[in-house]
């Protein structure tokens, strides 16, 4: 790999190491690109508190620190800054707001919950609930068609244990939409490395079979994480068993997304 976009810090509060050790393994990795894409506050109610983002209070030295790494290794490595974020219908705006206020330069869509989080359900958590399947692809799709992000991190988080043909119903539209709006997929090495749920090969069958552009995403939490050579060649031989176009540069970033 010579470029990933997918990484996180402590700030989401399940991570460990620093921003500048993730930067020095992965010079030492040889990568050439990496983004730092860590979950994204949200501006929830009052009273709620999700368990596994940044703060809002925490965005700026977030950016911050980013910023100085960037120019500091310059000469070295190519480094972006990003957010990973839900789509919730309810704060979405309010988020996008939220961010304007800063240079982030690229958003990716990992959908950890349906509805607005603290009203859903998470998605890794098993379901046959065809509801809670559709649910997840009409968000993850309203999301796609707002513009607003790069590619779609782990499309197949979704945790769906119910008859294959649904699953195989709504994944393919969901692929369908995908591919309309010329976003990718993301194949997740943490779900090779701990053996998640996903990746989903049903839901790379119909990848493949739909055209959808893929990219491979390191989301890295831990600086021991950041090169996983076992990952890739996992990664490389579901892309040739289901015929994946695979896109080593995920692609455009600009000066800012928001």
């Amino acid at each position: 790999m010579l470029a990933n976009l997918h990484s996180h810090t402590v700030r989401c509060h399940h991570a460990s190491g620093t921003q500048r050790e993730y930067i020095e393994k992965a010079i030492e990795a040889g990568f050439r690109v990496w983004g730092f894409s860590d979950h994204t506050p949200y501006p929830f109610p009052e009273g709620f508190t999700s368990s596994f983002r940044m703060l809002p209070s925490e965005l700026e030295s977030y950016v911050e620190e980013t910023i100085r790494l960037r120019d500091e290794y310059r000469d070295q490595i190519e480094i972006h800054l990003g957010l990973e974020a839900e789509y919730y219908p309810m704060h979405f705006e309010a988020l996008i707001r939220l961010c304007e206020q800063f240079p982030i330069e690229y958003m990716i869509l990992g959908q950890h919950a349906v509805k607005n989080e603290y009203d859903g359900v998470f998605s890794g958590r098993p379901t046959e609930d065809e509801q809670v399947l559709k649910t997840y692809c009409d968000q993850v799709c309203e999301g796609v068609e707002t513009g607003r992000f790069l590619y779609v991190a782990h499309p197949d988080v979704i945790n769906f244990t119910g008859d294959r043909a649904i699953y195989e119903k709504h994944m393919r539209k969901l692929c369908q939409r995908m591919v309309a709006m010329r976003i990718p997929g993301e194949i997740n090495f943490l779900g090779l490395l701990e053996n998640r749920n996903y990746p989903n090969s049903l839901f790379w069958k119909i990848a493949g079979e739909e055209g959808l552009e893929t990219v491979f995403g390191v989301d890295a939490h831990h600086v021991q994480n950041i090169h996983l050579p076992q990952c890739e060649a996992k990664a490389l031989q579901m892309a040739q068993e289901y015929h994946l176009n695979v896109q080593r540069f995920p692609g455009q970033i600009g000066a800012s997304i928001l």
